[in-house]
This record gives C-alpha cells, structure tokens and sequence, in this order.
C-alpha cells in the first residue's frame, strides 16, 4: 500500500516579515513578529551597549530598542532619518528592532534556501539562519536569537 505523502503547502514553504537596513533586506519570521510601529520616544539607558538605542513604553511594557544599524555595525542613519519599530515576541518579554523600513510579509519556498556563504563576515554571518534567492534581490534570513546576544 502506497504511503500518504503530505503535500502541505505550509511543509514547503515559510513567511517572513521583512524589513530594510541600509539597502539590505532582511526578514524575520513572521510568527516571532508582534507589532510594527513608527518611531517613538525612547528613553537612554545609561552605560547600556551601543547597539540598545533605548526604552520604549509600549502601553505600560517596557521594551527595550535595539537599533540594527549598530548591530550589524553599519554607518548612523542620516539626520532626520527616523527608524520603524519591528517589535518580536522573545523569551524575556516584547523587543523591538529599529530599521530603516518596513516592508512587507513575503512567502519563500523551502527549496530556495541556503546557508549564509563563508564569505560573509563572521560577525554578520552568526547573525543569520540564511538566505532565500528571490527573483530580484537576496532575503537576508536573521536568527533573533542571535540578534538579541549583546
């Protein structure tokens, strides 16, 4: 007797919310994605690490901002550039993740893809599950566990 063979849409396929920095294209898987939101004030944390921009008081949360660009160890943006809010569910409560731009959530197939190559900077590359081949650019795949490591 044949075997069933699960033919799923959801076994070959995975979503991802995505977002700019500095032209590179990331996403995040959307499950781990509660809110997005534009700018909003922070508080500084004093002596904190570079890449925690600050607190947010997210209807009485506290969250802390981790701004991308110092994470990946790119240039500040350009004045009067102002960053979105990708805000994740994490272990340790809500956290969000300050970027360039918002975009949209994307469905990739499975088979597109790869590990992150060896030529990517160490730094960079433990930052990142992988990356899926679209038709017209790369989708940068991060590990918010990683991302979230100060």
């Amino acid at each position: 007797m044949p075997e069933h063979v699960e033919t799923d849409k959801h076994n070959t396929t995975r979503q991802y919310a995505t977002f700019s920095v500095d032209g590179l294209f990331f996403g995040v898987e959307v499950l781990k994605v509660q809110e997005v939101l534009r700018f909003q004030a922070m508080t500084p944390v004093p002596r904190a690490a570079r890449v925690i921009e600050g607190l947010i008081n997210l209807r009485g949360a506290i969250v802390t901002a981790f701004d991308m660009r110092h994470r990946l160890g790119l240039d500040d943006r350009a004045d009067g550039q102002m960053p979105m809010n990708m805000v994740l569910r994490h272990d340790d409560g809500a956290v969000s993740l300050l970027v360039d731009e918002i975009g949209d959530v994307i469905e990739v197939s499975k088979d597109d893809f790869e590990p992150p190559p060896e030529t990517i900077p160490e730094t960079a590359r433990e930052m990142l599950e992988g990356v899926y081949k679209l038709p017209n650019r790369l989708l940068l795949v991060l590990s918010t566990e990683k991302v979230l490591q100060t």
